[in-house]
C-alpha cells in the first residue's frame, strides 16, 4: 500500500465502487500523468489543439470529428446546444432562453435520469414520450417508431438516447426513425465502455453525436469526456464552448468552425463555463489511445484472479461474510465480487468509510443486502489491505440475527 502521506491533511481511501466521480474517478497511468506534465509546460492555441484531438478522436470512434469536454455531463450540454443553435450566431448568443426558437428534445421516458439536467442547462425541453410498462412489469412493450413520428413536431430539435444493455436494443429504430424526420440522434455513452468495441459501436449504428466520460474505463483526467459525431454539430459545439474574446480581423478559426455558415462571429457560449485545459486534452489522448490498445479479455481476466484471491480469503476467514463473483467467468467487462454480510450491508459500508484506511464498496444493491467490490480502481498491492479492512469491519458488526438469510 501506499505509505506517502495524503496530499492537504485529506485521507487516501481504497476506492473499490469503481470508477465514480465523488472519489475522484479513474487511476491514471503514469503516461497520462507523464503527458499532462508536459503540456502543462507550454502554451498553445487550444482551438488548434482541439482540432488535433478531433483527429483522434475520428480515428479512434469513426466519428467525422470530435472534441474533448469537460466531463460527460458537458459534452451533454454542448451536444444539445449544437442541436439548438447550429451555426445561428444569434441563437448561440441567447441559448440557454430558447424564446421564440425550435427547443424540444425528444426522450424515452424509460430513459429519464438525473442527469437531464445537462440537457435543460442549453435551454432545451425534454419531451419525454413511450411508457414504462417493462419498468413496471405492466408489460411487454418498449418505445415503438409511432409514437416517435406522433411527437416530433416543428419544435423538435433532436433525440437523446442513454445507451445501457437493456436499452441498444432499441437504437437502430430509433436512429431510422428519427433520421426520417431529418433530425439528429445524440448518444449518451457516458458509462458504456468496456468493451472498447463501444467507441466505434454507436457512430456505427448512425448516431450523430455520442458523448463518452474520460475519467471512467478510459482512465483519462476525470474531468474530461469526448464528445465526436458529425462535423458540422461538433464544430458548433467547440464553438460554443471557446474562449472567444477574439479580435474580428484576426481570429483563426479551427478548421472544425465554418466560417462560411456563420454570420459573424459568436460571444462566449453556454459552454464557456465548460472549458477544458491543455493538460486535460493531452491526458485524455494519451489514456484514449492506451484504452484502443487494450486488450478486453485479458485485462477482465486479471481482474478476476484478483476478485477470485480476495474471495478465497475473506471466505477462509469470515463464515460470516459470503461472496459471489458476477460474473463467474471472465469476459470482457469488468468483474466484481458480491458481498453479503447477514443483512448488515449498510452497517458494513458505514464500518468501512470509517476505519483506517476509509474504504468505499458499491451500493447500488444496498436495498438487497449486498455491496459489490470493483477491482478496477483498486491498486493491485491494496488487494491484502482491502482484505484485511473488510474483516476488520465485520468482526465489528453486532451479531447476526438468526433468521436472516443471503438472498438467493
Amino acid at each position: 500500500m501506499n505509505t506517502r502521506p495524503p496530499p492537504w491533511g485529506v485521507a487516501r481511501r481504497i476506492n473499490a465502487a469503481g470508477t465514480l466521480t465523488r472519489l475522484g474517478g479513474s487511476l491514471m497511468a503514469p503516461e497520462v500523468l507523464d503527458a499532462m506534465r508536459e503540456a502543462a509546460g507550454y502554451s498553445v492555441d487550444i482551438a488548434q489543439l482541439q482540432t488535433a484531438a478531433s483527429e483522434r478522436i475520428a480515428a479512434v470512434t469513426g466519428a467525422q470529428a470530435g472534441i474533448v469536454t469537460s466531463g460527460a455531463s458537458a459534452a451533454l450540454t454542448l451536444a444539445t446546444a449544437a442541436c439548438l443553435a447550429r451555426w445561428d450566431v444569434a441563437r448561440m448568443a441567447a441559448l440557454p432562453d430558447t424564446s421564440g426558437m425550435p427547443n424540444q428534445v425528444l426522450m424515452a421516458r424509460t430513459h429519464r435520469n438525473s442527469y437531464d439536467h445537462a440537457i435543460r442547462v442549453a435551454g432545451a425541453r425534454i419531451v419525454d414520450i413511450g411508457h414504462n410498462d417493462r419498468g413496471t412489469g405492466a408489460g411487454i412493450r418498449g418505445l415503438e417508431a409511432w409514437e416517435i413520428d406522433a411527437a416530433v413536431n416543428p419544435q423538435t430539435v433532436a433525440f437523446v438516447f442513454v445507451a445501457n444493455p437493456s436499452s441498444i436494443g432499441a437504437l437502430p429504430m430509433v436512429i431510422a426513425t428519427v433520421h426520417a424526420h431529418g433530425l439528429p440522434v445524440i448518444v449518451d455513452a457516458a458509462a458504456q465502455l468496456p468493451p472498447r468495441e463501444n467507441l466505434r459501436r454507436f457512430i456505427d449504428a448512425g448516431a450523430d453525436l455520442v458523448l463518452f466520460s474520460g475519467g471512467k474505463a478510459i482512465g483519462g483526467p476525470q474531468s474530461s469526456g469526448i464528445l465526436a459525431g458529425r462535423r458540422e454539430l461538433i464544430g458548433s459545439a467547440l464553438v460554443q464552448m471557446m474562449d472567444m474574446d477574439v479580435h474580428p480581423q484576426t481570429w483563426s478559426a479551427s478548421p472544425l468552425i465554418d466560417r462560411t455558415a456563420l454570420r459573424g462571429i459568436p460571444h462566449h457560449g453556454i459552454g464557456r463555463g465548460f472549458k477544458v485545459g491543455k493538460e486535460e486534452i493531452a491526458g485524455l489522448l494519451v489514456a484514449l489511445d492506451r484504452f484502443a490498445q487494450r486488450d478486453d479479455a485479458a485485462y477482465a481476466a486479471r481482474l478476476h484472479q484478483r476478485l477470485v484471491s480476495m474471495a478465497a480469503a475473506l471466505s477462509a476467514a469470515s463464515p460470516r461474510l459470503q461472496t459471489r463473483l458476477e460474473p463467474e467467468t471472465p469476459g470482457t467487462g469488468v468483474p466484481t465480487l458480491a458481498l453479503h454480510v447477514d443483512g448488515a450491508a449498510d452497517a458494513l459500508s458505514r464500518a468501512l468509510q470509517h476505519g483506517d484506511p476509509p474504504v468505499h464498496l458499491g451500493e447500488g444493491r444496498l436495498d438487497a443486502g449486498i455491496l459489490t467490490l470493483n477491482p478496477q480502481t483498486v491498486r493491485e498491492d491494496d488487494d491484502a489491505t482491502l482484505v484485511r479492512c473488510l474483516l476488520v469491519a465485520c468482526a465489528s458488526l453486532p451479531p447476526a440475527s438468526p433468521t436472516t438469510a443471503p438472498p438467493p
